[in-house]
This record gives C-alpha cells, sequence and structure tokens, in this order.
C-alpha cells in the first residue's frame, strides 16, 4: 500500500497544480471586470479619496461589467431578470472592496 502511494505522489501533485476545469465565460468576464476595477482604482486613489477613486473606477469600469453580467444572464442559472436584480448589490460589493470594506451577503 504504502508503494502505491509513493509512487502515485507524482501523480496527485500535477492533479493539484493543474485547473480543474478550463475558464467558464463568466469567469473570464469576471476576471476581466475585477482587474479592470483594480487597475482604476490603483490610478485615481493616488490623488483623490478613496470614496471617489472606487466609485470612478466602478464607472470606467461599466463596459466589463455589462460584459459579465451579460455572460451571467446568458448562463443557464440566471436570467436577464435576475441580473437586474442583483446588479446593484453586486456593484455595491465589489465598490466596497475596492474600498477594504466587508461587506455580508449572499453575493
Amino acid at each position: 500500500m504504502r508503494r502505491v502511494l509513493l509512487t502515485s505522489l507524482p501523480a496527485f501533485a500535477l492533479l493539484a497544480v493543474a485547473p480543474a476545469r478550463a475558464e467558464s465565460p463568466e469567469g473570464t468576464r469576471h476576471a476581466a471586470w475585477q482587474t479592470c476595477l483594480d487597475e482604476a482604482f490603483s490610478e485615481q486613489v493616488r490623488t483623490t479619496s478613496r470614496s471617489f477613486a472606487a466609485t470612478k473606477a466602478v464607472t470606467t469600469c461599466r463596459d466589463r461589467e455589462e460584459a459579465y453580467l451579460g455572460a451571467l444572464a446568458g448562463s443557464p442559472l440566471l436570467d436577464g431578470e435576475d441580473v437586474a436584480r442583483i446588479r446593484p448589490a453586486l456593484v455595491a460589493r465589489a465598490r466596497d472592496r475596492l474600498m477594504g470594506e466587508r461587506r455580508f451577503s449572499a453575493l
């Protein structure tokens, strides 16, 4: 038994490093939106308040937000009404994340 485990160790290490599955369109668009938010916030926060920088970042990255929400609306789990309903909370959570505040919610 010990020999089997020892010979399987390299295979287990490869499985741990490899991604579990390919990136989904929703995941890719979410990552692009978050990256845009982080970059826009970093640029703005050097010259303005954190609150204004977060608001400006959300405005600047609206196109990526819409692409992400569009991908969510096209998924089998959500429809356009669901996405419209959760959008304000999702944007508020993104803004809070930029400002370093924690928001406890189901989103």
